[in-house]
């Protein structure tokens, strides 16, 4: 069954936003873990950065069409925190936690593919 405008839009939204709703509830925890001293202003930089792609993804879910130019940054938003925290993982460097979330990122990823590609065939 091929894609249908409306379609695209009801499965870019509901991605998003779901996206939005777990982003908001995990990343706020980042800032009540003990980073590592050399580098705890990046570490809660980061934090900031991903909390306020969390409102970048309401935005979007809101009028998908409108801000479909932005769906590949969100992929690269997922894949720059999903590959590095299953590498450190898989190397011994990263909690088990930190590879979770970072999984979790590259879910995201996938379905944000997902709904750019049927944002494209249903334009």
């Amino acid at each position: 069954m091929p894609d249908t405008p409306n379609s695209a839009v009801t499965f870019a939204r509901r991605v998003y936003i779901i996206a939005a709703i777990y982003g908001f509830l995990a990343v706020p925890a980042l800032y009540f873990t003990d980073a590592p001293d050399p580098h705890r202003l990046l570490y809660f930089a980061f934090a900031g950065i991903a909390l306020v792609f969390q409102g970048v993804f309401l935005v979007i879910a809101r009028d998908p069409q409108r801000y479909a130019a932005f769906l590949p940054l969100t992929v690269f938003e997922k894949i720059s925190f999903g590959i590095p925290a299953l590498a450190f993982w898989s190397q011994g460097q990263a909690a088990e936690d930190m590879a979770l979330g970072g999984a979790v990122d590259l879910v995201f990823a996938a379905l944000f593919i997902a709904a750019w590609l049927k944002m494209r065939k249903a334009a």
